[in-house]
């Protein structure tokens, strides 16, 4: 009971802290508009000022540091230092989940952002412009260009090769579509095609494969949403061991029998995991 309390206790005040954090600071600014610009009295402002403290380091930290919090709650709750080291071990492991995940998002970012900047260049030129001036403009309103928007830009400023710098620019992951923007631009200066027309085409190419990606993480969130589920199955288990009074912990850190059904069920958690997501990031490539 008492590692029931103190876990509990450390739970409240975990969520207490981050409660406070999402504190919507439009009160907080109307409460000084109606203070008239004086000393609010709803609280010191010492208070304040460590509530925006612990937003601004809450903003900095990442997720994967919440592994060694958990090991260390865990730890105190067990009376071990192993669940200290498991989760110093999956610091690394969450970092590359997430930088995995941000790069995807990235991805996806810039695929949107090339499908925008074929549209809005499709509608300068059809407005009149050059179709130098009209990348440069087209370029400013979308920004699909990416990291290689200055050479393009250049390139189209000052006639250079601006095939050749969107082919470089199509090298970014998700900016695929660039290259067929370079194919367009070919076309139209070397043989004098509409370019408008191409750009129309590729516009209605790119946004259909754009959307048949889209429709198809859909269909999949909900396997996503099952192997996640499932993961978190066997901390359910010790949370109703615990509950029932087995002392769960005591039995996985403490003796030998639980040591080692610990590391093959951490095992075979990861193997399971790492499976599931294979198979559902091989049907997101098909």
């Amino acid at each position: 009971m008492g590692e029931m309390s103190l876990g509990a206790a450390v739970a409240c005040l975990g969520a207490a802290v981050w409660l406070l954090g999402w504190r919507n600071s439009g009160a907080r600014r109307a409460e000084l508009l109606l203070a008239g610009g004086g000393s609010v009295g709803a609280g010191p402002p010492d208070w304040w000022q460590m509530v925006r403290e612990l937003r601004r380091l809450r903003g900095r930290l990442r997720a994967e540091w919440c592994a060694p919090v958990i090991g260390l709650a865990l730890a105190v709750l067990g009376s071990s230092v192993l669940p200290v080291a498991a989760g110093a071990a999956g610091v690394p492991v969450l970092r590359r989940v997430r930088l995995a995940r941000e790069a995807r998002r990235a991805r996806e970012r810039r695929g949107a952002a090339v499908i925008a900047l074929c549209g809005a260049l499709a509608g300068e030129v059809r407005a009149g412009r050059q179709p130098g001036e009209a990348l440069l403009r087209a370029a400013r309103d979308s920004g699909g260009l990416g990291e290689a928007q200055a050479a393009v830009l250049a390139a189209a400023r000052f006639g250079g090769d601006v095939t050749g710098a969107l082919a470089a620019a199509a090298r970014q992951p998700g900016a695929e579509g660039l290259s067929g923007l370079a194919a367009c631009w070919r076309v139209a200066v070397d043989q004098g095609a509409g370019l408008a027309a191409g750009l129309d085409r590729l516009e209605g190419a790119l946004r259909a494969e754009h959307d048949q990606r889209a429709d198809l993480r859909a269909q999949l969130s909900g396997a996503r949403s099952t192997v996640v589920m499932l993961a978190g199955l066997p901390a359910l288990g010790l949370l109703l061991g615990a509950a029932m009074g087995a002392e769960p912990l005591r039995v996985l850190l403490h003796t030998g029998a639980g040591i080692g059904c610990l590391a093959v069920g951490g095992v075979l958690e990861g193997l399971g995991m790492w499976w599931a997501l294979q198979i559902v990031r091989g049907a997101e490539t098909t």
